[in-house]
């Protein structure tokens, strides 16, 4: 059996989709021209074919990640999938260090995937980055403890026009976030605003502070049948949620719990520093569940500690043990960082700190604490170096990505 790695052409595009629909059991449709297929490109692509035939599929797409204030170019790694006879026989392992040398070549620093199932890429060197918490609320259990429902001023906006105004709050609102995606059109088409017969209609709400700004938005889903309830039979699914000032937080879920036919209202992708459990005046109704978010993998770790945000004036060595599928990064590096920038230095003093790429993942998401890592033993450090990195690597607000790909 011959294997050769490389990406797929227009025409083949076809069989990308085929792999895609058998692997995920038609989650995405079963055609040909499924999902998986339509949302990637040939030149984004690195498939594996076995005598001509494709057998294993593979596509990473280009976006730019926040990191804590800043800009890092980043590889969404998706629509990863081998067909059953062919499993077990390294394709996966040849792609994904095929994969993260081009990446490396690009300028991608980073690398991030919604993980199907974590013992195949924990393997690889990605590390759980982030996490999602969904709420499943009845309208009449939204209130405050403090009975401040927000003041902000809400109304409905037309959802083709709304692509420019929902663009210009989440601009600001993931300024100093980390792990949020830069959303080009087509994935405010794809994800936050599109429609499919079953979950009917995006409807936008947008939040007004006096003087007339836009200070929030959420948008959202409504659908009949969809629970049981002998009065309030309908679900109100939040797709997004934003807001830029705390006012603007409590007047949409004020303006969610309007909805008097609603019985659940779902929000699936809430971060984990949302503040709803610390404002509702009863929590536990929220029910809320957490489950792993995205996984983030360090392909450059020169360029990505270096594009990272910081937000004090600090120095420290890391040492960076081997990786086998990305041996560029072992090393000592110095991090110098301020709030205006950062640089990285090779050293060849001792280092403050050791870890693996992967641990060095958790770090720079800001998802593990230093001294969590050191105390499961994945990070070598005296207490002094531990205090000095949680310091540097803090991050303004927990790592969230809400955005599929």
């Amino acid at each position: 059996m011959t294997i050769e790695v490389r990406a797929a052409r227009a025409d083949e595009m076809n069989q990308f989709g085929l792999i895609g629909a058998y692997v995920y059991a038609g989650a995405f449709g079963d055609e040909p021209d499924n999902v998986v297929a339509q949302n990637n490109r040939p030149e984004w692509t690195l498939c594996a074919f076995a005598d001509g035939r494709m057998a294993a599929s593979y596509s990473c797409v280009p976006f730019t990640m926040r990191a804590n204030g800043r800009a890092v170019a980043m590889g969404g790694v998706t629509a990863v999938g081998t067909l059953p006879e062919y499993r077990r026989q390294g394709l996966l392992r040849a792609i994904t260090t095929r994969s993260l040398t081009d990446m490396r070549e690009r300028g991608q620093a980073v690398a991030a995937l919604w993980a199907s199932q974590a013992a195949i890429y924990q393997r690889y060197g990605y590390a759980l980055s982030s996490a999602l918490v969904s709420y499943r609320i009845d309208t009449v259990d939204v209130g405050f403890a403090d009975g401040n429902g927000g003041s902000a001023r809400v109304a409905r906006i037309d959802a083709e026009a709304g692509y420019d105004v929902l663009k210009k709050i989440y601009i600001e609102f993931v300024e100093q976030r980390m792990c949020y995606l830069h959303r080009a059109k087509p994935l405010w088409l794809n994800n936050v605003l599109s429609t499919t017969p079953a979950t009917g209609p995006a409807h936008i709400a947008v939040a007004y502070a006096d003087g007339g700004k836009a200070v929030g938005y959420v948008v959202y889903h409504v659908r009949n049948d969809k629970i049981v309830h002998p009065t309030r039979s309908q679900e109100l699914v939040v797709k997004d949620f934003i807001w830029l000032t705390a006012d603007a937080y409590r007047a949409l879920w004020s303006w969610l719990a309007r909805h008097d036919l609603v019985g659940r209202i779902s929000w699936l992708r809430a971060p984990v520093d949302d503040p709803a459990p610390e404002l509702f005046v009863e929590p536990r109704l929220l029910n809320a569940q957490t489950r792993d978010g995205i996984w983030l993998r360090i392909v450059d770790a020169r360029v990505a500690v270096e594009q990272r945000g910081y937000q004090v004036d600090d120095s420290i060595t890391l040492a960076v043990v081997k990786d086998d599928l990305t041996p560029w990064n072992a090393g000592r590096y110095t991090l110098d960082c301020s709030p205006d920038g950062a640089t990285v230095t090779p050293s060849r003093g001792s280092a403050d700190l050791t870890l693996s790429v992967k641990a060095l993942a958790s770090l720079y998401s800001g998802y593990r604490t230093p001294w969590q890592l050191a105390q499961w033993g994945l990070i070598d450090g005296d207490n002094a170096a531990l205090e000095r990195a949680t310091r540097i690597f803090a991050t303004r607000h927990a790592p969230h990505c809400p955005d599929n790909f």
